[in-house]
């Protein structure tokens, strides 16, 4: 019997600065029960879905910094969300940034992203591994990209959790690039990739790649379907939020690095697609059978040697 799940892909449009956090819950409570009304089972919310791109602003004031963050989820605004996709059977993944207080006091800021099943258990979190921009102000920017200011590298690496009938997995915006995003799931048997991000189309250390921003959005996330055998799930929060212009863009990707579902604005869009899991095997029991091809019983030992290849 093939395993089916449909999928949507709820893309934001800009996010102001003063919007709340009771605010942008209402817009994803109607992406939701879009999504529902069209069947979907599992709905995916972009990188930063509570709040506007704040890295665009610097500071070193630590109470404005967090404010930005949430220190527990669900929380007080983020709580009819979760009621609602348990009381219409969806789950759903969301980013957000995370502050998170060790026993000791010690106060790590993370982005973040979580999977919540249709019954409303969290299945698994993700802290974004590759975080891009730069640690200090630039004020010669047109805006600031300080991501490195604002949050750590995550330090648990790329999982995969068994949920929504498949082997599901996540990463966040600049994480889209890397191909070891990819691979590390790839062999750990994903069959279903979700990456929300927030990309603005001017990229200041080298502009000339500006013209190019949809174009390297699309590459990355269809060559990591069709290497890997997996679909990919990408989607932004895009439009023009606080005067800078930002990618939107969403897709789904099927294993054969063909898109089955697309978004056509820059605002607020649910994109769906019904996913067959099963079509994963035809790409890696085949051309990207890993055991097989890539790591047969010489690599496993070299790497475990810590040589080389």
């Amino acid at each position: 019997m093939a395993r089916h799940l449909t999928v949507g892909a709820a893309q934001m449009g800009p996010i102001g600065r003063d919007e709340s956090r009771a605010d942008c819950v209402v817009r994803l409570t109607s992406l939701l029960e879009d999504a529902a009304s069209r069947g979907c089972e599992l709905v995916v919310f972009p990188e930063l879905a509570l709040t506007t791109f704040f890295p665009r602003w610097f500071t070193d004031d630590a109470d404005e910094m967090e404010s930005w963050f949430e220190a527990d989820m669900p929380n007080t605004a983020t709580q009819p969300l979760f009621d609602r996709a348990k009381e219409l059977g969806v789950g759903f993944s969301l980013g957000y940034a995370e502050l998170v207080v060790g026993a000791d006091g010690t106060r790590h800021r993370y982005n973040t992203q979580i999977l919540v099943e249709r019954d409303g258990t969290t299945v698994g979190k993700y802290r974004k591994v590759h975080i891009p921009g730069h640690e200090s102000n630039e004020p010669g920017r047109p805006f600031q990209h300080a991501e490195r200011h604002y949050f750590e590298p995550g330090p648990d690496g790329f999982e995969v959790w068994n949920a929504f009938g498949g082997r599901v997995g996540m990463a966040i915006c600049n994480d889209r690039r890397w191909p070891e995003t990819y691979r590390v799931m790839g062999l750990k048997g994903v069959e279903l990739i979700l990456i929300g991000y927030n990309t603005p189309l001017h990229y200041e250390p080298d502009p000339q790649q500006n013209a190019l921003a949809g174009f390297h959005n699309h590459l990355v996330l269809a060559a990591g379907a069709y290497q890997n055998g997996t679909y990919v799930v990408g989607v932004a929060k895009g439009g023009i939020e606080e005067g800078v212009d930002s990618l939107a863009q969403t897709a789904i990707f099927a294993p054969s690095g063909q898109i089955v579902a697309q978004c056509i604005t820059t605002g607020d869009e649910v994109a769906v697609a019904r996913l067959d899991l099963d079509f994963c095997s035809f790409y890696n029991n085949t051309l990207f059978d890993f055991d097989r091809y890539r790591i047969p019983k010489h690599y496993r030992l070299i790497a475990e040697e810590g040589g080389g290849a």
